[in-house]
């Protein structure tokens, strides 16, 4: 693979072209992380679970503040490749395209999350349940299997992708018309789902977007690996995102754990410690004892060493990036970056996927929200597949004319476009909108007069 053809301005429009920069001062890249902020998908962040229920008087990450965190530690790993890149002596003919690096990175990481469903991780879990094990199991004969496999192995990735590209009724084709680097950098798994690992079963694209991956995988020249099922390597700033994710994410939930209590201030400060080693990174410790004698305030101390750890995790990561480049343009490098950290930084943050597993992901509170996100999940999913597949009875009629425009569906359509068109819907909802609408359909809660 080569950044001749993996940094591409042209836009997946179909029947449009578009050049590098248009009338105004913003390049084609701008345009995309421009496009991304204002969008209502990325608003709708601010009111869906990243891992604690949303905050009352303490406030923690959404997915919305946990994206534009991650968007700035990838803008910064996006501009350690580029200096590498000058360093290595890269030329291309648009030698203008490696200064977007940075950008490119910050718009995939504001993306990454886009495709998530309410109540955090377990709304995927939730999707998938409802077809794999719940009352949508009798769907299946009506499916391919690859179909089956999209729907009862539910992957936020993927619908990322799918939200960002597909033509949903009412709008335009092209959906948000991103460029086509830039769609490739939210693709963390470029495989359909027939190829998913059992295990973890992630896959980067649905059977409706298959085609449209395969049209931005040629245009980037990203290698392909197999044909059927289709998959391909991954383009290399997808490992940037990835880390960026992986960094933020990790140390940010023991902070909120830090802010809810959930874990002590002595143990907060002592997992951060172990990221430098005592005997190598002696001028970094003795920075942070002489911060914290005028610093007393617990939050604020637990915030600047966080800080301390993000910076250094960046630079880890850049430098594990270039170490492995060859490997990575080649298409065979394996494993997130984050996967490769050594020494010291390998084991303390092992320490902290350890303790956020042990502590963090199963106390009650997080448990709490994700039995109910089942059950409000399951329920809509029930009450809209029944009535998109039998859209005659009366309360059919009633329950679809809620629904938004951009959701309508057509007889003519296949099963399968109806039923993702239910889940389209629903993966988009925040918590709020789920909870009040699952009350209504409950019949707990009316509607009021205003």
């Amino acid at each position: 693979m080569n950044w001749n053809k993996l940094l591409s301005a042209r836009r997946y429009q179909p029947g449009l072209s578009t050049s590098l920069f248009q009338s105004h001062d913003r390049s084609q890249f701008q345009r995309d992380y421009d496009r991304l902020i204002f969008s209502s998908p990325f608003r709708r962040l601010q009111n869906k679970t990243q891992v604690f229920p949303l905050p009352g008087n303490i406030f923690v990450h959404n997915r919305l503040t946990h994206s534009l965190e991650v968007a700035s530690v990838g803008r910064s790993l996006g501009n350690k490749l580029r200096q590498f890149l000058m360093q290595k002596g890269v030329q291309i003919d648009n030698p203008e395209l490696l200064e977007e690096i940075g950008t490119i990175v910050s718009t995939g990481c504001l993306a990454h999350d886009l495709g998530n469903p309410p109540f955090g991780h377990s709304g995927e879990e939730a999707i998938s349940y409802f077809f794999s094990e719940g009352e949508g199991r009798y769907l299946k004969k009506l499916l391919s299997d690859e179909e089956w496999n999209d729907l009862s192995h539910f992957e936020g990735n993927a619908n990322t992708f799918r939200l960002l590209t597909h033509n949903f009724n009412g709008r335009r084709p092209g959906g948000y018309t991103m460029t086509y680097t830039t769609l490739a950098t939210i693709v963390k798994y470029p495989f359909e789902s027939s190829k998913a690992n059992p295990k973890g079963f992630k896959y980067g694209f649905f059977q409706s977007e298959k085609d449209i991956y395969r049209l931005v995988a040629e245009e980037l020249g990203i290698r392909q690996i197999s044909k059927q099922p289709l998959q391909y390597a991954r383009h290399p700033l997808v490992y940037l995102v990835e880390a960026a994710d992986d960094i933020c994410y990790q140390i940010m939930d023991i902070e909120d754990s830090h802010k809810l209590r959930i874990l002590s201030y002595e143990e907060t400060e002592h997992i951060f410690e172990s990221f430098y080693d005592k005997n190598e990174e002696r001028d970094a410790l003795k920075t942070f004892a002489r911060t914290f004698k005028t610093v007393t305030d617990k939050n604020e101390r637990i915030a600047f060493l966080r800080a301390g750890i993000i910076n250094k995790l960046t630079i880890a990561c850049a430098d594990i990036f270039c170490r492995n480049y060859e490997a990575i343009m080649e298409g065979e490098f394996t494993g997130s970056l984050i996967k490769h950290l050594e020494g010291t930084d390998k084991t303390a943050y092992e320490a902290c996927t350890h303790l956020a597993y042990e502590r963090i992901y199963h106390t009650n509170i997080v448990t709490q929200i994700q039995i109910a996100g089942f059950k409000i999940l399951g329920t809509i999913l029930k009450e809209y597949t029944d009535a998109i597949l039998k859209p005659e009875t009366y309360y059919a009629r009633n329950l679809l004319s809620v629904m938004p425009e951009q959701y309508k569906v057509s007889p003519e359509d296949s099963i399968y476009t109806k039923i993702q068109t239910v889940v389209d819907y629903v993966s988009g909802m925040t918590d709020s909108y789920a909870l009040n609408l699952y009350r209504k359909i409950k019949g707990i809660d009316l509607p009021e007069i205003r």
